[in-house]
């Protein structure tokens, strides 16, 4: 008796474009070391189609749900230890944009979160930033004060049209947005807000920090690792632990404790020869301070005045004084 053929299910298309997402995503992880996350909160299809434009040739932005992402990201942990870091920041809506290597981070993302564009005010969701009506004429007709009046604000009517009498703060930045003041704003033709690509983070190299890194110069860095250095120095001399950041201060405090013995028994060596003349001379160097710095300050001379020669008294005709000129 021949054996029945096994009958094997076909995936649905859910299913069909979740496995194929996955492969996606697992060969962008394993083949890119630049990845910039991107928060797409109320960005717009024809926003995403100018970014995708963007970084065309450059990389490859993926989107995808948060628990297949977190899955594949997981599984992959084993080949890749790193990107288990990539974990805690898989929240809201977030995308992943992979980079050629060589790419710059901060240049890619300056040009992918410059698509901004302005957006109304909706109802429910928290303030971008304070919104104030400025006080002053409208262009809504007097049947609407019930509505101001209504949300408590102050208005008066001049010819024919409302008037806000004072600047009115009608939503504060993290609070949540009422649906009066939207209709407000939608009144008064005003979109407060705007939306656009945000970037969240950076994974360079199995390293993963803020995008707000990418900002740093050359100059900041170095007064924050000057920074980090005195506090090291303080707190080692603090504790009378040498190390690299209190050698030149111990050098320094070394050699005027040397020198205040010297000078003490009257002692003196190459090294400390200026300070000791200071002491037995302080008149010296008070006459060479003011002498040279009164040259430094020494006005430029001024440039002599020709003198002019006396004009001599001719006739009206021209002739030089004291000749007769001819008639």
């Amino acid at each position: 008796m021949s054996a029945e053929p096994v009958k094997v299910k076909a995936l649905s298309p859910a299913k069909q474009r979740k496995a194929k997402f996955r492969v996606r995503l697992e060969k962008c992880l394993l083949s890119y070391n630049l990845i910039l996350l991107i928060s797409v909160d109320n960005v717009g299809s024809k926003q995403m189609q100018e970014v995708r434009g963007c970084i065309r040739g450059r990389g490859e932005l993926l989107m995808g749900k948060n628990t297949m992402v977190r899955r594949t990201i997981s599984d992959l942990g084993e080949k890749r230890p790193d990107l288990l870091l990539l974990l805690p920041k898989i929240n809201g809506n977030l995308g992943f944009l992979f980079l050629n290597d060589g790419e710059s981070l901060k240049e890619v993302r300056d040009m992918v979160t410059a698509n901004v564009r302005p957006a109304a005010a909706k109802a429910g969701s928290n303030g971008q930033c304070d919104v104030i009506i400025p006080a002053g004429v409208t262009a809504l007709d007097p049947g609407q004060t019930s509505f101001f009046q209504a949300m408590n604000i102050a208005t008066k009517i001049i010819k024919g049209a409302i008037e806000i009498v004072t600047n009115v703060v009608l939503i504060k930045k993290g609070e949540r947005v009422s649906s009066s003041a939207v209709a407000l704003l939608a009144k008064m033709e005003i979109k407060p807000f705007s939306y656009g690509v945000i970037a969240e983070a950076v994974f360079e190299n199995g390293s993963v920090y803020d995008s707000a890194v990418l900002d740093l110069t050359p100059d900041d860095l170095k007064n924050k690792f000057f920074k980090g250095l005195r506090h090291v120095a303080a707190v080692a001399m603090a504790l009378h632990y040498p190390c690299a950041a209190t050698v030149p201060h111990i050098l320094i405090n070394g050699f005027k404790q040397i020198a205040a013995i010297a000078l003490e028994i009257d002692h003196c060596f190459p090294e400390m020869q200026r300070f000791k003349d200071f002491l037995d001379n302080p008149d010296a160097f008070k006459s060479a301070a003011p002498a040279a710095a009164a040259e430094a300050k020494a006005p430029e001379p001024e440039p002599e005045e020709e003198e002019e020669a006396p004009i001599g008294g001719g006739d009206i005709f021209g002739g030089d004084a004291g000749g007769g000129g001819d008639y």
